[in-house]
């Protein structure tokens, strides 16, 4: 039984990546999600720096909607875009290909829970979840400590960040999502 249930809800996600797929081909798509990761560049100007390695941002809105709207490969895709355009504008160290990465996992995660579904504070808090352990506390630390050569694995700082966050952030997007969706119908 149990099987069967995660059989169904992997079929289920292959479906939806497909359709995602195709969001890729239609011309509405690609220019609503231009102006997202034109909304998500404004949006990282308002990004505040805790310190050298810790930084507050609310970029995350805009992949979300994208990744709602859109799905997976979408949103992953405007993460590329808007990370390399975003480096450019406001530039913060050195490029480094890992910090794009997180961008487009960051909107293929919230693709992968919120397309085609309902919102749900639920589905939303997973999303963020996901996004925070997989990213902000995994790859994230990964990536400055190449960098840097320093062992950020974990640090309080981070988890604290991340902790007090975490439930503000699926807040705030899921109100965001919820409000879309009634406009939507």
């Amino acid at each position: 039984m149990v099987l069967h249930t995660i059989k169904e809800k992997l079929q289920e996600l292959v479906r939806r990546l497909a359709a995602s797929a195709q969001e890729l081909h239609r011309v509405p798509s690609l220019t609503a999600a231009a102006m997202l990761a034109a909304v998500a560049l404004v949006l990282n100007q308002f990004t505040i720096a805790v310190s050298q390695f810790l930084e507050i941002g609310f970029t995350f809105l805009a992949a979300g909607v994208c990744a709602f709207l859109f799905g997976p490969w979408m949103a992953g895709l405007m993460g590329i875009v808007t990370d390399l355009i975003g480096y450019f504008l406001r530039p913060n160290g050195g490029f480094f290909p890992g910090f794009t990465l997180n961008e487009f996992l960051l909107g293929f995660l919230y693709g992968c829970w919120l397309y085609k579904k309902p919102p749900s504070w639920r589905r939303t808090f997973a999303a963020c979840l996901s996004a925070v352990l997989i990213i902000n506390l995994f790859l994230t630390p990964l990536w400055l400590n190449m960098l840097y050569g320093q062992a950020l694995f974990l640090s309080s700082t981070r988890l604290i960040k991340n902790a007090l966050k975490l439930p503000l952030d699926a807040s705030l997007l899921y109100l965001l999502l919820k409000a879309l969706n009634r406009r939507k119908r």
